[in-house]
């Protein structure tokens, strides 16, 4: 057993798949920021990761899992960096839970440490920006119907729902005892009607992460380019501009508060302003209301943060956590309205 892993039915498993035989050796967790379980191993002379639900796992959370490894074979001949898929088991029986294998990444994630050419060189940062924009320009320039997902989200209506969606969760955290309420979040009325009336009129969809910033990237540890794109269990069918506007609520300014990711030092990274001028040349997309996504984001970001600061009001979170998280989805707040300003 490994993180509560039957590692003999796993291997069993992948002997039938075709994988090879013999025992599972050199099994480790990786850490990361995820809840999923992720397990590195080595099985018949070739190295494996293993993605599945925790423990524990949420109501849809095999229903995710097969959903990501989907996504990741249909992404196997594209130029978009990902965790290259091996094999996928929808059968929750053999471990429990449904799981997949692919590939190891050799690279890092930025936010967990920079290696010495990448800290050391405002270069290299700077094409570590540019490199995350192309990734998110590339994935949202591939034509999912002719990737087999034409079903894999609802993109009718997608940005008319925004708004009554996470204003609905925000509503829902009144039933923690507490909570002080939707108004500790300054102008979150004045943000959810600007947006709803300056809402673009359509779009072309396509794919999006669904959670793109530099948490959720890793790169070569050779240069500033990405080695993939992780951690796609919000991914759908969609307005791809969606990511870039989660990419920039997240992103540093200058002369302001840090971003909601922290890379340090932060020595050489694009703008926010450069980072938009890269999409829009890698896009056939209207970028004229980019506005107002990097609006949406803190809106919906602030929201998720608020979220646990609401359980820690009622005791189920830890109130550093709820404290911490609370002032930046204040923040956040706090630069949607100098963005609509």
């Amino acid at each position: 057993m490994e993180a509560g892993l039957d590692l003999f039915a796993l291997a069993e498993w992948m002997s039938a798949q075709g994988l090879g035989r013999g025992p599972i050796t050199d099994s480790a967790r990786l850490t990361g920021g995820t809840q999923n379980i992720l397990l590195r191993f080595s099985f018949a002379g070739r190295c494996f990761v293993l993605r599945r639900p925790p423990p524990h796992p949420r109501p849809n959370s095999n229903e995710t899992m097969r959903r990501e490894a989907r996504l990741l074979s249909a992404l196997a001949d594209t130029d978009v960096p990902h965790p290259r898929l091996i094999a996928a088991c929808a059968d929750e029986s053999v471990l429990g839970a449904a799981f997949y294998l692919m590939e190891p990444i050799d690279g890092f994630n930025p936010t967990a440490g920079l290696p010495a050419l990448h800290a050391g060189s405002a270069g290299v940062q700077h094409r570590m920006g540019l490199a995350l924009v192309e990734g998110i320009a590339a994935l949202g320039a591939l034509d999912h119907v002719a990737l087999g997902l034409s079903d894999f989200g609802k993109p009718d209506r997608y940005l008319e729902r925004q708004v009554s969606r996470w204003k609905s969760q925000l509503d829902g955290y009144a039933e923690f005892d507490g909570w002080p309420g939707a108004s500790s979040l300054p102008g979150v009325t004045e943000v959810a009607a600007w947006l709803e009336e300056r809402r673009p009129e359509g779009f072309t969809p396509g794919i999006l992460h669904g959670d793109y910033h530099l948490a959720n990237v890793m790169y070569r540890p050779d240069s500033g380019e990405l080695a993939a794109i992780v951690d796609w269990e919000l991914a759908t069918i969609g307005d791809p501009l969606i990511d870039l506007g989660w990419l920039l609520a997240t992103w540093p300014e200058p002369g302001a508060a840090a971003g909601t990711v922290s890379v340090k030092p932060w020595i050489g990274f694009p703008t926010a302003d450069e980072l938009v001028a890269h999409y829009a040349a890698r896009t056939r997309r209207d970028m004229s209301r980019i506005d107002w996504y990097r609006v949406l984001a803190c809106y919906k970001l602030g929201i998720l943060l608020e979220g646990t600061h609401a359980r820690a009001c009622a005791g189920r979170a830890a109130k550093e956590t709820g404290d911490l998280l609370h002032g930046r989805a204040v923040r956040l707040f706090q630069r949607a309205l100098n963005w609509i300003a």
